[in-house]
């Protein structure tokens, strides 16, 4: 698996990729997410962790752009983003997973990369040129598939591969369209212990110019592959620090044993 990935990435030295204030959401009677406040700096990982029903999934829709905050507000690359579409966050440079993987499975591995390649191209309204195989769109999809081990399988259809190798896919997408940001939405959602520690050595390798905010539910996997971790449990943030500090954290710990240590 190489860690070779098209095109420049990184937010480029400066202003943090990203930075939220405040950020909440309610929906009627029930606070969602509720002030979260966070700052991923330009070369920076950071997890976001927490058990079911924490809010990570609503905070990671309010950073795309999939749903607009109640209060607070999202900054990308120093501009403020936070009423602004996902399209237009994705041009400025977010690359995304899904939680739910949302793949064209009737099409094969290489034409699913170049989709998103040239969605993130000049020619992205333009459907009626050819598709050559020696065009840029095509080399930064090849690219984006030998990045993520997939390259072998270029011509294989979409369905015909496991579960862990679409996840791959979706990483390979998202890479194709050349981000300064990446957002992996629980990429570890459903694989066995053989696909996540593939996912684990993907996602290491990826350069670390590539600023990565990691939301997933697999405590280990996160703190693992991350500067930083922020811990969220109802909606609200529990604490922010270097994994080994939130991993002895007796919150974190009581969230996910359900107990605290006895002294």
């Amino acid at each position: 698996m190489s860690a070779t990935v098209p095109g420049p990435q990184g937010s480029g030295a400066g202003a943090p990729a990203l930075v939220i204030s405040g950020l909440g959401k309610r929906y009627g009677g029930v606070q969602a997410v509720d002030g979260i406040s966070l700052e991923l700096g330009p070369n920076e990982r950071i997890g976001v962790i927490g058990p079911n029903g924490a809010g990570k999934t609503t905070l990671f829709k309010m950073i795309a752009g999939d749903v607009a905050p109640t209060t607070g507000t999202v900054e990308l690359f120093g501009n403020d983003v936070t009423r602004t579409g996902t399209a237009r966050r994705a041009r400025m440079g977010v690359g995304r997973t899904f939680q739910v993987s949302n793949l064209f499975r009737d099409m094969s591995v290489i034409d699913n990369v170049r989709v998103a390649a040239r969605g993130g191209s000049s020619k992205a309204r333009i459907f009626w040129w050819p598709q050559l195989p020696t065009d840029d769109v095509s080399q930064r999809a090849g690219e984006a598939l030998e990045s993520v081990g997939l390259i072998d399988r270029r011509d294989d259809q979409v369905s015909d591969l496991s579960h862990g190798e679409q996840r791959q896919l979706e990483i390979a997408m998202a890479l194709a369209s050349e981000p300064k940001l990446l957002l992996l939405d629980e990429p570890a959602a459903g694989l066995s212990a053989a696909e996540r520690t593939t996912l684990r050595q993907l996602i290491e390798e990826l350069p670390r110019t590539l600023p990565i905010l990691l939301i997933e539910h697999d405590m280990t996997l996160a703190l693992g592959l991350t500067d930083r971790v922020m811990c969220m449990e109802n909606g609200r943030h529990v604490v922010t620090g270097t994994p080994d500090e939130v991993r002895e954290h007796e919150t974190v710990k009581e969230i996910y044993l359900g107990r605290r240590d006895k002294k």
